[in-house]
């Protein structure tokens, strides 16, 4: 567990603030456990997919890359850097996983809540499943 301090301006005084919290680096977000137990909707539903691929160009390829590799052009100035979309730690984990990373976000991945409605973002997950497929096709 890391440990979070923070200053606070309190009437004209500083207030050190320390909290334990544990810390989640990319290597470490995991969705809650119940994130796993939501079920797809749009699950090998191939239009759904189609809509994930377009929304996918909009909204994620500037860091994820147009093959989901992690490597669009806005990557290089991130830390943590993107995941990769394609990689067994990605599809390994559950719709339900991912559909909540993409609900929640985590920096400097934005929450997709207020931009995407609820079809949209398991829309997306149906896309990003389909590029780790297009990966494994080429192995």
């Amino acid at each position: 567990m890391k440990s979070l301090v923070q200053l606070v301006l309190i009437d004209g005084g500083i207030v050190l603030l320390t909290s334990a919290m544990a810390v989640q680096t990319p290597a470490t977000w995991v969705a809650p456990k119940e994130a796993d137990a939501l079920n797809n909707p749009v699950k090998d539903d191939a239009a759904a997919t189609k809509a994930g691929k377009d929304l996918y160009a909009t909204y994620c390829t500037a860091c994820h890359g147009a093959k989901g590799k992690g490597n669009g052009p806005a990557a290089a100035a991130l830390t943590p850097k993107p995941s990769d979309h394609t990689s067994a730690k990605v599809q390994s984990q559950t719709d339900g996983a991912l559909y909540w990373k993409i609900t929640n976000g985590h920096p400097p991945m934005a929450s997709y809540k207020g931009a995407l409605n609820d079809k949209q973002r398991w829309e997306l997950v149906n896309y990003i499943r389909d590029l780790g497929k297009t990966q494994a096709k080429k192995k």
